[in-house]
């Protein structure tokens, strides 16, 4: 680490603490040239693969179109929005865990009704609608009838 007063590359951590988000970690640190101390911040930088499209272009991961496509699944439902930002986590974590440069686009769709349906069947069924570009009403009947026997076998 190079100390912002002298540059100097001799430096030595004197402290090191768990940010509150448990995310980040503070460093406190002290330049053994200068003498004079200064705080650093590790941030975890997840790689997330490329996204590859149904018409094969590319595109990097956008978690905002993510979050954007799954607040309009949920508009006008009761779910709180910390649901939202949760269901996008485990999506990422999922991808993160992969290991791969590139992924389909199909995927990331399959992991998005997975957690809308397990947040809420009303936007399961508006996003599943949407993204498999049913053709006809017979193909919407039976997601629903999909989306029902579920449901009973969750009552029991």
């Amino acid at each position: 680490m190079r100390c912002p007063i002298c540059s100097s590359q001799d430096t030595q951590v004197t402290d090191t603490r768990l940010a509150e988000s448990g995310l980040e970690i503070l460093r406190r640190r002290k330049c053994l040239a200068c003498g004079k101390r200064f705080k650093t911040l590790e941030i975890i930088q997840i790689s997330l693969p490329v996204v590859v499209k149904r018409n094969g272009a590319r595109s990097e991961y956008s978690s905002a179109k993510l979050k954007a496509s799954m607040r309009l699944a949920l508009r006008k439902r009761p779910v709180p929005a910390d649901a939202v930002d949760s269901a996008v986590m485990q999506i990422e974590d999922k991808l993160a865990t992969l290991g791969e440069k590139e992924i389909d686009s199909q995927l990331i769709g399959e992991l998005v009704m997975k957690q809308l349906r397990r947040i809420d069947n009303v936007a399961y069924v508006r996003f599943a609608s949407v993204y498999r570009s049913f053709e006809d009403v017979s193909d919407f009947q039976d997601l629903l009838n999909e989306v029902k026997s579920k449901k009973k076998i969750n009552r029991i």
